[in-house]
């Protein structure tokens, strides 16, 4: 995973994203289990759901469905408790996705939600 120079300060919100984006390259589902708050929001341009058995069960699927996932952040933006980070998605060393993901964070360090928005690359 390609990441910024700027490395994010020790147990920042920044940081915790850039975990759970490199965790979702290595498809480390167990890790990622224990980023998600019970409570959480998964949404994208196909899917809602709401829970954390069910956003586990949604990524599973997006593993299930990819050889390969790389992520290259491209920039990301940090206000108190959310973080957006641009991203080139590439799966199966083939298909490219440009994605902002939207993530907000607890005061305990769990994400509760993940807002996922589709956009386009510069060609």
């Amino acid at each position: 995973m390609n990441v910024p120079n700027n490395p994010p300060t020790a147990s920042s919100n920044k940081e915790r994203c850039l975990e759970y984006l490199k965790k979702y390259a290595e498809k480390d589902l167990g890790s990622i289990e224990k980023m998600f708050a019970d409570g959480i929001v998964l949404r994208d341009w196909k899917i809602y759901v709401e829970g954390k058995e069910k956003a586990v069960d949604e990524t599973r699927k997006n593993f299930a469905n990819a050889e390969t996932i790389e992520i290259e952040v491209l920039a990301t933006y940090e206000n108190e408790n959310t973080v957006a980070a641009e991203l080139k998605i590439t799966v199966d060393s083939t298909e490219e996705l440009y994605v902002v993901d939207v993530i907000t964070i607890n005061p305990e360090g769990k994400i509760t939600s993940i807002r996922a928005y589709l956009g386009r690359g510069d060609d």
